[in-house]
């Protein structure tokens, strides 16, 4: 299906809601099947690095964590340009929805490389370009989402949003290229189009680990997304039929099940 016809049919509120319903417990399953073996792969079956010793296994939260960071803000920045150019409502409620999620991973890189660091490098923090960049990423997060909290949550926020989103998205490139433009701490990508530098087991674990942030990271945002379609559509007539049957169908399950009840006694 076209990109264009497929964006503007779940334009509608309506069904992106019903589509981030289904999509929530299939993400969460998918998460925990690629996390497990994930964890296993990087507590238990990959030996210790020779020179890093275990502390390098926390390189399996952060590595993925930072790479999500990027991808999610990435993300918001596409669905604030859709909103922007075609007006369309809910490609702004999945910029909401992401910037969460795009804010704890960030965090979650900058601690876990701390972690990392403070053995290996000897410092807690020290103002390497790719950190740098990466706290300012951070910091565009947490500004989309004071922005966000300003207008609480209403419509008029999603200009702005946008265009704070599209304005970092400046910064993406920056961050991925700054361990080639200037002399920082951080090593090059082990992960190239010509292949990886790293042992099988290693790479495997680190793949499935990241797979399972992007699984999580759907399931959260589908369900968050879902709560702020609510909250924007709640004087909608599609909306409250949706929540009348929703309350309706326990009640009719318990009715239908007197009858058989009755006639066993």
């Amino acid at each position: 299906m076209p990109l264009e016809p497929t964006l503007f049919h779940f334009a509608a509120p309506k069904r992106l809601h019903a589509l981030a319903g289904r999509w929530v417990r299939p993400c969460l399953w998918l998460a925990l099947a690629m996390g497990l073996p994930g964890l296993w792969l990087a507590l238990v079956a990959t030996p210790a690095d020779a020179v890093q010793g275990e502390g390098y296994r926390i390189l399996y939260v952060h590595v993925p964590a930072a790479w999500m960071s990027m991808w999610i803000y990435a993300v918001i920045a596409f669905w604030s340009f859709v909103g922007l150019i075609w007006r369309t409502r809910a490609s702004h409620l999945m910029a909401h929805a992401l910037a969460p999620t795009g804010a704890v991973f960030a965090a979650l890189s900058l601690i876990t490389g701390a972690l990392w660091g403070k053995p290996m490098w000897g410092a807690w923090w020290v103002w390497d370009a790719r950190l740098t960049t990466s706290l300012l990423l951070l910091f565009l997060y947490l500004g989309y989402l004071a922005l966000l909290r300003a207008h609480e949550g209403r419509a008029s926020a999603d200009r702005p949003c946008a265009v704070l989103g599209l304005l970092g998205a400046l910064n993406l490139p920056v961050i991925y290229f700054s361990v080639h433009w200037w002399n920082t701490l951080h090593q090059g990508a082990s992960i190239t189009a010509s292949g990886a530098s790293m042992p099988g087991a290693t790479l495997a674990g680190l793949l499935l680990m990241t797979g399972a942030a992007w699984a999580w990271a759907f399931a959260v945002s589908f369900k968050r997304v879902q709560l702020l379609i609510e909250e924007r559509e709640a004087h909608t007539r599609w909306l409250h039929h949706l929540q009348g049957d929703m309350h309706d169908a326990p009640h009719s399950i318990a009715v239908d099940a007197q009858p058989a009840s009755a006639g066993g006694l």
